[in-house]
């Protein structure tokens, strides 16, 4: 219930950023005290940490054999780019977007690359119809749309004998949600998200079809060095055994090993799955009771459970104009902030005026339970300002 009353509890932790999202659960710089500072990343003991990086990630992520994984600059967005500058051409696309960085893949693939495509979207909060994926076409979709809080509920849309490349921008659902591998050919994302990790270091996965393809098209494009994954007409393999296309950060490689022992020590991706899930489920409780926000994600079977969206339902702020809303968001956020109590949860820029409140495995659930009262109490100061 919305109240001037200051709540006496404040969330422990105040990170609920979706990227770089908080930090694994009793994290302090102590953990980057292993890392090879001042050493090449070529050095025997700089190749040993990305292979193990690399090594370990597969296993926690339970990848099928023949499935290779490895490094790549850029975060998700070099990542997914190299695959699609590297691959896209051979056959038409269909490409799905229902938010932000779904539709950067759109003008990428129709404006930039200018292969032959379809294009489906569908607005904020919703997803479009995927019944429309053609057998005979490459495939691209995120799966889980960090800025408007909208999952695909599974792969059960994409045939089981699809003739084309599945490209998948997984980022905000690595690790805490189940992806079926063996439908997916181009698996991309970034630490910075479920892991907590830091940017600027993204992970390419690639199905042996998608190796195939590789080997097999020579795209009629100039492929910048950070894209080229091959040498000779063959798949460079050193990609996927720690030797990086550019230099990475040693810091940041350490930081990650340190958030993938720890999903190791708590059960592994089971494990971070079902603390994203009961995150949900406190800011879900929360809203139950609500009178003055809503999931923009109306359907519960789609809804993300890392980057979790609300909408201002309140006819008071709902009837401003975007502007205004923006503005209310903006000044309710800022009460947070000043607070110490949440950082970073405003909407995306992109996205309708509202929340974005990141639920992934490192948040503890406590502390949303703990956001929830003062989330009212922000609503009822910034209301009582109209």
């Amino acid at each position: 219930m919305t109240t001037l009353t200051k709540p006496d509890v404040r969330p422990a932790r105040a990170e609920f950023s979706s990227g770089p999202c908080a930090k694994r659960p009793g994290w302090t710089p102590a953990a980057l005290e292993d890392t090879p500072n001042g050493r090449s990343h070529r050095a025997k003991i700089g190749k040993s940490k990305l292979k193990l990086l690399i090594d370990k990630s597969a296993e926690l992520l339970g990848l099928p054999a023949g499935y290779r994984i490895g490094i790549m600059a850029g975060s998700d967005t070099g990542a997914i780019e190299a695959a699609m500058w590297s691959m896209l051409g051979p056959r038409p696309v269909d490409v799905f977007a229902w938010e932000s960085f779904g539709n950067d893949w759109v003008t990428d693939v129709t404006k930039q690359l200018k292969v032959d495509a379809e294009v489906h979207t569908a607005d904020y909060g919703q997803l479009p119809d995927l019944s429309k994926v053609r057998k005979e076409a490459d495939v691209i979709f995120t799966w889980n749309g960090t800025t408007s809080g909208v999952r695909v509920a599974n792969a059960d849309w994409i045939p089981a004998d699809q003739e084309g490349l599945v490209f998948c921008d997984a980022t905000s659902a690595v690790f805490a949600q189940d992806l079926e591998w063996e439908k997916l050919d181009v698996v991309t994302y970034s630490w910075q998200k479920v892991l907590g990790g830091e940017g600027a270091h993204g992970m390419l996965i690639l199905s042996p079809k998608a190796v195939e393809r590789l080997e097999t098209f020579t795209p009629d494009r100039p492929l910048p060095k950070l894209f080229r994954m091959t040498k000779k007409g063959k798949l460079n393999e050193g990609i996927f055994e720690g030797a990086t296309i550019n230099t990475p950060s040693m810091l940041a490689v350490e930081d990650c090993l340190d958030a993938l022992n720890w999903v190791e020590g708590i059960g592994g991706a089971k494990a971070t799955m079902a603390r994203a899930d009961a995150n949900l489920a406190a800011i879900a409780k929360f809203v139950e009771t609500s009178d003055w926000a809503a999931f923009l994600c109306e359907d519960e079977a789609t809804r993300s459970n890392t980057s979790v969206t609300l909408k201002i339902t309140d006819a008071r702020v709902a009837g401003l104009d975007t502007d205004g809303q923006q503005a209310f968001v903006k000044k309710m956020t800022g009460l947070l902030d000043k607070e110490n109590v949440a950082y970073d949860i405003a909407g995306y820029r992109d996205a309708p005026p509202g929340l974005r409140i990141w639920c992934g495995a490192t948040v503890d659930t406590s502390d949303l339970e703990k956001l929830g009262p003062w989330l009212d109490w922000a609503f009822a100061a910034t209301v009582a300002e109209l």
